[in-house]
């Protein structure tokens, strides 16, 4: 018999396999410390504006109020724009709150929000805590409406501008009239004069306009004469339209989402027209309703010459402008617009002044390169546009003022520069204010115009005690799951017991280490799935040692057994583990929200768990049973002996 096979090398691991388990423990303990140094209250401070910075006048002022009403503090933590003051005690929070909007007034934005506070030695190995959910830090919950009657009209606009270009160039002298905007989309009116201008008119619509709907106009109008058409979209096509500017917004907030670096976020359509956003883990409310709401956009349009007709020419202010007259004629026509947008980054220009760094797709950059060659020497315009409330009055409403106006798009210049020579692909915007409106301005750009205004209809902010109270009783049942599984093992399988309870501790450590590196969400159903874990992981070890005291009951000698129930129970334990881990992947695929928190935790628990259930367990026995002659073997009740014989 070769000597590996002898019944004291049977259970025996090399120091290279010890040392790697050990690494992997001393992995598992090293990231899941940052979870002992939970973030602390503190609260946000920032300006309305991200053109505006605060300073230490602002800080000096809140800290101030907070020493005269006996709350403590710790030292301010600065980023861009604002400061954030951490908190000594929680449930100051709110008080902190209200008595820093009460001294800075009005243009300053105070949120709750919290505080890193894992070491700097820890934070520098890559160590953080884990990201908590919704349900469980606190963060906010936002229903936005697409307002499908602004985007409608705008299409129908546009349809009759590309409409009156084409008449111009085929030189049919037809009235072009677009109706007040509607939930409809409202329509087009067409006055052709004659019967052969309304049969070329036909014609043309029927080659190149064939998504409108065309019917024969008349009626109440009076223009059955006139030898009218009416032009509007089809009710399919309505739908077709607001589907697809409500997917575009879908994926247009996720990426302004992914940019805001929130953890595990819910962006999903919510009946026809209505889109749910959750983002766990942010109190900002202010800055993250700016970003995700904000109807941002850009034009570039060649300045208008004094020569350029009247209609084809705009007026447009200065962003900054302190008068109406401050400002520039442009062409009304548009050289490229924010959706050929693929790159946007902060930066500075060649006199060290803020300014964004613009990238275009193929077909912008031909159409800049075009327009700027052939232009040099002549001023361009960037106008930047949004939707803004033109407030017509208040209404006293719960005790809160409420704006009460229309909604409307601001175009105002932000930059106006001669150009020097053919732009390409990539220039850059100059005349921002500041850093932070340069960053803000790329953050839009690059996530992308929305394709249709959105308006938020609902904001909730769900408190960080509520999530602390559904993180106390999911650890409490966490650890009553535990502790549980453990008398139970180690009460019937008594050492084997043990080696499997040290297992289960391990695994737990192990699991939320690899949440922590991972910046894995967990949710309240992930704790659940922790839950479930703990149950699932000693499956393992109940397959092998039942495997094992089947082997001793069929007559080998202890050593043997333990080996045989190690090797044959592999296969069985692979399956099991292997299909459950399958159905958590493909949870995790077409979930959303709480479901994929909790095919996270399980997923990583089932490797975490195969891994301690496996190989730790086994690297336990082999140093208790490893290298000696044993006689029997105590598994469960009653106690199974097995005598070591000859065939040994």
């Amino acid at each position: 018999m070769p000597a590996q096979l002898t019944p004291q090398r049977l259970n025996h691991y090399s120091w290279w396999q010890n040392a790697l388990i050990l690494l992997v423990l001393a992995f598992g303990v090293f990231y899941s410390l940052p979870n002992f140094f939970r973030p602390q209250a503190a609260i946000q401070v920032r300006a309305e504006s991200s053109r505006q910075q605060l300073g230490v006048t602002e800080l000096s002022t809140v800290q101030q109020s907070l020493s005269a009403a006996g709350i403590a503090f710790e030292a301010a933590q600065w980023d861009d724009g604002g400061f954030l003051l951490p908190l000594m005690q929680d449930e100051d929070q709110l008080r902190a709150r209200e008595l820093a909007e009460k001294v800075l007034g009005a243009g300053h934005v105070v949120a709750l929000n919290r505080a890193d506070t894992t070491p700097d030695w820890l934070s520098s190995m890559g160590g953080q805590p884990m990201s908590l959910g919704l349900d469980l830090s606190g963060g906010v919950h936002f229903l936005l409406q697409v307002d499908t009657q602004s985007h409608l009209s705008t299409l129908m606009k546009n349809w009759a501008d590309e409409l009156r270009r084409t008449l111009r160039a085929q030189r049919l002298r037809v009235v072009v009239d677009l109706s007040p905007p509607d939930e409809q989309g409202g329509y087009i009116l067409l006055r052709a004069g004659d019967d052969e201008r309304l049969q070329a008119l036909r014609k043309l619509l029927a080659d190149d306009f064939s998504e409108l709907r065309m019917e024969r106009s008349g009626g109440d109008s009076g223009l059955e004469s006139e030898l009218g058409l009416r032009l509007d979209f089809s009710p399919e096509r309505r739908r077709e339209y607001i589907d697809y500017a409500v997917e575009q917004n879908l994926g247009i907030l996720r990426n302004r989402v992914n940019e805001l670096g929130v953890a595990e976020p819910l962006v999903q359509r919510q009946g026809r027209s209505r889109i749910v956003v959750e983002l766990p883990g942010v109190q900002d409310t202010a800055q993250a309703k700016r970003v995700l709401g904000k109807f941002a956009n850009l034009e570039f349009r060649l300045e208008a010459l004094a020569s350029s007709p009247p209609l084809e020419r705009e007026f447009f202010r200065f962003r900054d402008a302190s008068s109406s007259s401050e400002g520039a004629w442009l062409l009304r026509s548009t050289i490229v617009k924010g959706e050929s947008v693929t790159g946007a980054s902060p930066g500075y220009d060649e006199n060290s002044q803020p300014a964004a760094i613009i990238s275009l797709d193929s077909l912008g950059g031909a159409a800049m390169n075009q327009a700027s060659r052939n232009n040099v020497g002549r001023r361009m315009g960037v106008l930047f546009i949004e939707r803004r409330t033109r407030t017509a009055g208040t209404s006293d409403l719960a005790a809160a003022l409420v704006d009460i106006g229309e909604k409307y798009q601001s175009k105002e210049l932000i930059s106006l520069a001669v150009i020097r020579s053919a732009l390409g692909s990539r220039f850059q915007i100059t005349g921002l204010d500041s850093p932070a409106e340069a960053a803000e301005l790329s953050l839009l750009l690059r996530a992308g115009a929305l394709s249709a205004p959105l308006e938020f209809i609902e904001e909730r902010t769900v408190g960080p005690s509520l999530g602390a109270e559904n993180v106390a009783k999911g650890l409490r049942s966490v650890q009553i799951g535990l502790l549980l599984v453990l008398l139970f093992m180690v009460a019937w399988y008594q050492l084997f017991g043990i080696a499997a309870s040290l297992a289960l501790v391990a695994n737990l450590s192990l699991l939320v280490a690899l949440m922590s590196l991972l910046s894995a969400t967990l949710t309240l159903p992930g704790i659940a799935g922790m839950v479930l874990t703990v149950g699932m992981a000693v499956d393992a070890n109940v397959l092998i040692y039942s495997r094992i005291r089947e082997e001793l009951i069929g007559g080998l000698s202890p050593q043997r057994a333990i080996h045989a129930g190690y090797e044959r129970a592999m296969t069985t334990i692979l399956d099991a583990n292997l299909t459950t881990l399958l159905v958590a992947l493909i949870l995790y695929i077409v979930g959303t929200g709480p479901v994929r928190g909790f095919a996270v935790t399980l997923s990583l628990g089932i490797i975490s768990s195969l891994f301690c259930s496996i190989f730790l367990t086994r690297a336990v026995v082999n140093g208790v049973y490893g290298g000696r002659r044993i006689k029997h073997l105590h598994l469960g009740w009653p106690r199974n002996r097995a005598v070591e014989g000859k065939s040994s």
